[in-house]
C-alpha cells in the first residue's frame, strides 16, 4: 500500500502541473471578419511578386539588365521589397508587353503567314506558285 501511494504522488504532481498549465488562459485571442477583398489583396500580391520575379529570371530579361549595368541580385531584391500596389502595377504592365522579339519576329511570322496562304491556294488549285504542289488539272 506504501509504494501505491508513492506512485499516486510521483504520477499526481506532474498531472495537476500539466492541467493548471492547459487551463491557464494565454492571452486574449479575438476573433473578427475577415474581408473577401483583404483576402484577394494579399494572396493576388503574392502571385504579382512571384510572377515579376519569375519574369525577371528569364535568360533574355537578366541579360538586359546586366547590359544596362545592373547587379540582377540587387533588382531582385529592391523587386522584393516594393509595395503590393507597385507590384500590382507592374504585374499588369507585362500582360501589355509586346510578345515578340522586335521587327525580326514580325517579318519572320508575316514570311510564314504568307507561305502558308499561297501554299492552301496551291493545294486547293486556286493558283500556281510552288512547283512542288502537283495539282490534278
Amino acid at each position: 500500500m506504501n509504494r501505491f501511494r508513492k506512485l499516486c504522488r510521483a504520477i499526481t504532481m506532474p498531472l495537476v502541473v500539466g492541467l493548471v498549465l492547459a487551463w491557464t488562459p494565454l492571452g486574449a485571442i479575438q476573433a473578427a471578419l475577415v474581408d473577401t477583398d483583404r483576402v484577394l489583396e494579399q494572396s493576388t500580391a503574392v502571385a504579382d511578386r512571384a510572377r515579376v520575379l519569375d519574369f525577371m529570371a528569364r535568360d533574355d530579361v537578366r541579360q538586359q539588365i546586366e547590359s544596362l549595368g545592373i547587379d540582377p541580385a540587387e533588382a531582385t531584391a529592391r523587386v522584393r521589397a516594393l509595395s503590393d500596389a507597385e507590384l500590382r502595377q507592374i504585374a499588369g504592365k507585362l500582360d501589355t508587353l509586346p510578345a515578340g522579339e522586335g521587327t525580326i519576329a514580325v517579318i519572320v511570322g508575316a514570311a510564314v503567314v504568307i507561305f502558308l496562304v499561297l501554299l492552301i491556294t496551291d493545294l486547293l488549285g486556286l493558283t500556281n506558285v510552288y512547283p512542288f504542289v502537283r495539282s490534278s488539272r
